[in-house]
């Protein structure tokens, strides 16, 4: 007995917080069934979901199922409202998918269009359209797994439905007016472009049903799942844009991630958890992982964030290696399933994972050191020092440079280090620093506010507790003597027989710093990078449903009066969060882009099926989509290869001599290239204009009189020949 009382001092207490806001220590190091049966009835939150009853669970499953569907139907119907998809030909809709969007979605028509589903998945896998005359696996390079998926299922759903004679689309002739001529229409699932966003917006529904779970299952609170669905639908335009660009990867993705960062949540929750948990984090994390190249940047945040609690000793080193092993194997399965993706292996995340791994180690070592500050300072150091070698040591012993765009993007952020690449993407404004406005818009709906109540007061208790552990008195006991009965002392002796080690060690509330730790990683990389606020805004929002909390806020009043208090709320919130609502709900658009499908029609029959293009990447996307024609360079930019073949294209919007521009693009042997006139003139901030950018590149030619488009636009010849012109775009015929 006196070894198990000197253990339970060493480690720390339990504690529970009951709504008058009294503290008590609770003896045992971990609390017995009974106990958490109580726990689950006042509504402090607890790890197992069996505590809780069969009603309780049916109502939040009805709730998530209605808000899942009340989301589908949201960003349905405002997809629908700004482009009128309903109306358009096929080829408008091919149209209306710009830049990579484009691109993504090709590879689906090419996968529905082949023979047979085999052949559709070889083609992609053997592709020399995309960069021609280089073949290259498609699906390794672009995350395609999302249209594999669907390209499989829309043909089992158009074969199934053939077999039992059931009509899968209906079609109508639309008159365009303004001189246009009319088009066939067809809506229905067995149109391929509606099976594929009606499957984005499905899948992003049921995104919400799960946030509305996290948030519930964090707080404790079905009142902190609806606080933060709310939280969501008020700022819905700061969260997601999947309503506007169904096919990007993160709209296939990022419902994975929240799954997957529920099951985090959960592992750090529970007491023992299982390497049957690493599996679920496995399976969640390839999930996110392979139909977003981005994913590695979100699930190094991840990792820090749970090392976090780890070297704070929330969290001791099993818990720490149950979502360790799930993302390592995670990894290991995805650089499988994408055929040794080398931008995969060279990752920070990668070697984050390698390091985090060191770590875990050393900790018989490490942890002999006395002075815990110190503990943190070698951990941290390890962290940083092997993260960065290890990554500066794979990149070079497999020369990769694909994401060398990356870590100088961050470079021209707070130097004055600029090139051709950075610029390209730092003239954007989704990868310029967060707007001002984007922070007032969130103090609009009070979610700024809201998160900053409920974390400063998860952070006051979670001190509160740390400080009262550190207060108590190494060789006693809180609590009031001996009151166990001979079969709960044995029963305690038991389970310290298994617990004592460190790796067992565990706190109240780890879950809840893992996701302060998250949202302080998302925080910045929204604020460096504008789009990335796709990560921070919804993670406000699940912070948010901590106000819900009866752990962290039944001290301040019964709960009655909490639960009215949140209405309160969730009453002011809707002025603005309404507004935000009626703005969405009341954009109304009609999609049309005549210029640009003039030129594709031209190009389909006026050219050769072989005949090669280059151009502006964004339309180059279209070109391979609407076409079929072969393309040297696209909007991927996730290449050091395609960057290099990009600027050559590019160079026409240099002060280049006109007979270089032709030698580049003959190198690269385009047949047609594709001059757009805003690209020649458009500015969106200064320096931006891609005659500047390019004075940044080419400093000899910096004085020559005027831009080569300029140039080529007054008269082509006699290295181009100008063989279509409309209003926006020029086709240049190579002169050879």
């Amino acid at each position: 007995m006196a070894a198990r009382k000197k253990h339970q001092n060493q480690t720390g207490q339990n504690e529970r917080t009951n709504e008058k806001g009294t503290s008590t220590k609770l003896k045992q190091k971990f609390p017995r069934r009974k106990e958490k049966r109580d726990n689950a009835v006042e509504g402090t939150v607890v790890g197992d979901l069996k505590q809780f009853s069969k009603g309780y669970l049916a109502s939040v499953i009805g709730l998530a199922l209605l808000v899942s569907y009340l989301h589908g139907a949201h960003i349905s119907k405002m997809f629908e409202s700004d482009r009128h998809f309903s109306h358009l030909s096929t080829l408008e809709r091919e149209l209306a998918f710009r830049t990579e969007m484009g691109l993504y979605y090709s590879y689906f028509k090419i996968i529905i269009d082949a023979p047979s589903f085999t052949r559709g998945v070889y083609s992609i896998m053997n592709d020399n359209i995309t960069e021609f005359p280089s073949t290259i696996n498609t699906l390794k390079r672009f995350n395609l797994y999302p249209e594999v998926v669907l390209g499989a299922a829309y043909r089992v759903y158009d074969s199934v439905m053939y077999a039992m004679n059931k009509p899968t689309k209906q079609c109508w002739t639309v008159n365009r007016g303004q001189g246009l001529a009319p088009v066939e229409s067809c809506e229905g699932l067995g149109e391929p472009s509606y099976f594929y966003v009606d499957s984005v917006f499905f899948l992003n529904g049921l995104m919400m049903g799960v946030i509305f779970l996290y948030a519930t299952f964090l707080s404790g609170s079905i009142f902190g799942g609806i606080l933060t669905v709310l939280c969501f639908f008020y700022n819905h335009g700061e969260c997601t844009r999947v309503q506007w660009t169904p096919p990007l990867r993160e709209s296939f993705a990022y419902p994975f991630l929240v799954v997957q960062m529920l099951l985090v949540t959960y592992v750090l929750r529970t007491e023992r958890p299982t390497y049957r948990h690493s599996a679920m984090i496995a399976l969640a994390t390839v999930c996110f992982m392979l139909p977003w190249q981005f994913a590695q940047f979100a699930l190094l945040t991840q990792t820090v964030s749970v090392l976090g609690t780890y070297v704070l000793g929330f969290i001791g080193s099993h818990k720490m290696k149950v979502v360790l092993y799930g993302q390592t194997v995670a990894l290991v399965i995805s650089y499988i399933f994408l055929f040794g993706n080398e931008m995969l292996l060279t990752s920070f995340y990668a070697s984050c994972l390698f390091t985090v791994h060191i770590i875990l180690l050393l900790e018989p070592i490490v942890e002999n050191i006395k002075i815990r500050p110190l503990i943190w300072l070698v951990q941290g150091a390890v962290l940083a020092v092997g993260t960065i070698t290890i990554k500066m040591g794979l990149s070079s012993l497999f020369k990769i440079a694909d994401d060398a765009h990356i870590s100088d993007i961050f470079r021209s952020k707070f130097a004055d280090f600029k090139n051709f690449h950075t610029m390209l993407y730092t003239c954007a404004p989704e990868f310029d620093f967060m707007q001002a406005e984007t922070p007032v818009k969130l103090l609009q709906t009070l979610l700024l506010p809201s998160v900053f109540i409920a974390s400063a007061g998860a952070t006051v208790i979670i001190l509160r507790n740390e400080y009262q552990q550190w207060c108590q008195p190494q060789g006693t006991e809180v609590g009031g003597g001996d009151t166990h009965s001979r079969e709960e002392e044995e029963d305690e002796e038991e389970e310290d027989s298994v617990y004592r080690s460190r790796a067992y060690r565990s706190k109240p509330h780890a879950e809840v710093l893992y996701n302060m730790f998250q949202l302080l990683a998302y925080t910045a990389m929204a604020v460096i990078i504008m789009r990335l606020k796709l990560f921070w805004t919804p993670h406000l929002c699940l912070l948010a449903s901590l106000l819900a909390s009866r752990q962290f806020f039944g001290w301040a009043c019964p709960k009655k009066t909490h639960i009215s208090v949140l209405v309160g709320l969730m009453a002011v919130m809707s002025i603005a969060g309404f507004g935000n609502l009626k703005h969405q709900w009341g954009i109304m658009g009609e999609f049309s882009n005549w210029p640009q499908e003039e030129m594709v029609e031209w190009i389909k029959a006026h050219t050769p099926q072989t005949a090669v293009f280059a151009g502006p990447m964004p339309t180059m996307a279209t070109v391979k989509l609407c076409t079929g024609r072969p393309i040297v360079n696209h909007p991927h930019y996730e290449d050091a290869g395609l960057r290099a073949r990009t600027k050559k294209v590019y160079s026409m919007y240099s002060r280049k001599p006109v007979e270089e521009v032709k030698q580049n693009l003959m190198d690269l042997q385009v047949d047609y290239a594709i001059l757009e006139d805003s690209w020649c003139i458009r500015r969106q901030k200064p320096g931006c204009a891609m005659p500047e950018i390019w004075d940044v590149e080419d400093p000899e030619n910096k004085n020559a009189p005027e831009p080569t488009c300029t140039t080529l636009r007054r008269n082509p010849g006699p290295h181009f020949k100008r063989v279509f012109k409309n209003d926006v775009y020029e086709v240049l015929k190579i002169v050879k």
